[in-house]
């Protein structure tokens, strides 16, 4: 028996390490406009190349090009532009809240707002998501009020989940959004679960699930795409692929597979990726795929391909695991500035519009805080009643619950 010698264990390393020079050489991007638009009842198999490419739109001189564009109006465009300056102007406002003691915990969307602002565009009222705590550009772009996020976030008196969950994981079922899990990966399955569910019923809606490259690595993302291939729930399942996990980096959860979106290949899941930081780019691709779902032609799978600039969270520091200058260095710019600068090319925006956007922004937005701020927050002010503890999770309180309130005299 010939010997082989012993055998070596793996563990995948990050191409650079901080201090070094930031490299993205490992990231293939097609020019924009180049890669193909597929009709919507392909077969799968017709569209394996999909899973390794990258669908974007807007070029390097920020004008709109190929078969995917062309779905958005001047007027959609400057709306989709608000939401994302919006949500980086109420991210800036919470994280400073939160170095100040206002709330425990918050996490940012800094380089990624165009995923989840765009794909709410391309939903119907409701379709479902399951989010992570990464979208709230889904509420915002929902129209769903800064100020109840605000109270989440606080935990004051006027929290609409009464103190009961997590800052930034939000619940708000009239829009669409799921309650935030704390336990990543479960909101895949069920995203799946309910878009069988919908399935049964006969109803028209569809359901999305969402998940970070890192939590792909679970055992429910696998067990969902077993169930969504084989019963063709009617369910877009996204994948953020930003770039990072917490101190991780996204090669521990990817392995050998090339792409995340290539995952879906092996299901027989039609599989895309597309430009995480182009907004036209991933409103069309969600459209794309939610006609799938509506048409009981299955599910889809999408990777966002995008990069996560600030830290994972207020209880993360990015700078122990990755080097300080790496997100100037990503290849696919800002989405805010490149939808401004598309808007301008068009004719439909300009610099001194954008300031003043800017401005009134911000205004709004502290406005919104300040009237929070004064139902309390996590440290002053008036709190949910610690009788709300109890609430909501028996249609009938059990003895022993109803034993311990009045034992905490509430």
């Amino acid at each position: 028996m010939p010997d082989f010698g012993p055998l070596s264990f793996h563990v995948p390393e990050p191409a650079v390490r901080p201090g070094g020079a930031p490299d993205f050489s490992d990231v293939s991007i097609d020019p924009a406009g180049e890669v193909r638009r597929p009709p919507v009842d392909c077969a799968p198999e017709d569209i394996r190349d999909l899973a390794f490419k990258i669908i974007r739109v807007l070029n390097r001189d920020s004008e709109a090009v190929g078969p995917w564009s062309g779905l958005l109006s001047d007027e959609e465009l400057r709306e989709g532009l608000r939401h994302m300056m919006t949500l980086r102007a109420f991210d800036a406002r919470m994280l400073m809240a939160q170095r100040q003691g206002k709330t425990s915990f918050y996490m940012q969307h800094m380089g990624e707002e165009a995923v989840s602002c765009a794909f709410r565009k391309a939903l119907e009222p409701g379709d479902m998501n399951f989010p992570t705590y990464r979208q709230a550009g889904l509420l915002i772009a929902g129209g769903y009020p800064m100020r109840e996020m605000m109270n989440q976030i606080y935990s004051n008196e006027l929290d609409p989940l009464h103190g009961r969950q997590l800052p930034v994981l939000y619940s708000a079922r009239d829009h669409g959004f799921f309650s935030v899990s704390g336990n990543l990966a479960t909101q895949y399955i069920q995203a799946v679960g309910w878009a069988m569910a919908s399935a049964m019923k006969h109803d028209t809606k569809i359901a999305a699930a969402w998940i970070g490259d890192g939590s792909t690595a679970e055992s429910d993302f696998h067990a969902a795409l077993v169930f969504a291939s084989t019963y063709k729930a009617p369910v877009v399942l996204n994948i953020v692929n930003n770039q990072w996990a917490i101190s991780t980096f996204q090669g521990i959860a990817r392995g050998g597979a090339g792409t995340f979106a290539a995952r879906g290949l092996g299901f027989g899941i039609p599989s895309l990726r597309v430009d995480g930081n182009d907004y036209p780019a991933v409103y069309a691709v969600a459209r794309w795929a939610a006609e799938r779902a509506r048409r009981n032609l299955g599910p889809t799978v999408v990777e966002y391909v995008t990069y996560r600039v600030g830290a994972h969270s207020t209880s993360d520091d990015p700078s122990a695991y990755r080097p300080k200058t790496e997100s100037d260095a990503w290849p696919l710019g800002d989405p805010v500035l490149r939808l401004k600068n598309h808007l301008i090319r068009r004719g439909a925006w300009s610099e001194e519009r954008h300031k003043q956007a800017e401005a009134e922004i911000l205004s709004e937005v502290i406005a919104v805080q300040k009237e929070a701020e004064s139902h309390g927050t996590l440290h002053s002010g008036p709190h949910p009643s610690a009788r709300d503890m109890f609430e909501g999770v028996f249609e009938q309180m059990p003895p022993h619950l109803r034993r311990q309130r009045q034992q905490g005299g509430v």
